[in-house]
């Protein structure tokens, strides 16, 4: 017997072109869960990107100031 593959179009959700705008019918509590979930995603991977470059460049501006290996050793 021959085996099918059966390949999903899209990505996550049900978008519709680009701007996910369009008529689909969606709840505005569905739209607001895809938009809480999208942001608070988007805000997990700036804070864990962007925590240990921000704790440098505080050091690096305070007084007195630090050389950077001082910085990044953990003593």
């Amino acid at each position: 017997m021959a085996s099918r593959v059966a390949l999903k179009v899209g990505g996550k959700g049900k978008k519709s072109g680009k701007g996910g705008r369009g008529g689909e019918g969606k709840s505005r509590t569905e739209c607001l869960k895809e938009w809480t979930d999208w942001s608070l995603h988007k805000a997990k991977v700036i804070a864990h990107y962007g925590f240990i470059p921000l704790i440098i460049v505080i050091g690096m501006n305070s007084d007195p100031k630090p050389q950077l290996y001082q910085l990044l050793s953990p003593v």
